[in-house]
């Protein structure tokens, strides 16, 4: 499979933004990531096939809602109230979908190649 992030670039601090991740074949479970400069890569929010079930990590709960077109093949995520420590390169994947598993990177095999936000003052 592949993906794609894209939505990305300069935001405000407060501003909100929406990051698309595209994918190829049909639908997938998809979580998103960042980087942040100098840290490890955290997952953020997964979705899931079929019902669609949803996991937020506790850095973007209640500022962020992902969701899901499948006739787009697309995975949005919306994440408002940005701050400055949300300046990072995001990643979405394809994998597992759980609770447990949304926040462990290394068990996502497909990788989109990232876009990266900026936020400032």
């Amino acid at each position: 499979v592949q993906l794609q992030a894209s939505g990305g670039g300069l935001v405000q601090i407060g501003g909100s933004l929406r990051l698309t991740c595209t994918y190829s074949l049909d639908d997938y479970n998809i979580a998103w990531f960042r980087r942040a400069p100098g840290k490890e890569r955290e997952g953020l929010s997964c979705i899931s096939s079929g019902v669609g079930a949803t996991y937020y990590a506790d850095s973007v709960k209640g500022r962020s809602t992902i969701s899901r077109d499948n006739s787009k093949k697309s995975v949005y995520l919306i994440i408002n109230s940005l701050r400055s420590e949300d300046t990072a390169v995001y990643y979405c994947a394809t994998g597992p979908c759980t609770s447990y598993t949304f926040t462990r990177p290394n068990l996502y095999r497909s990788w989109g190649q990232g876009t990266l936000v900026t936020v400032s003052s």
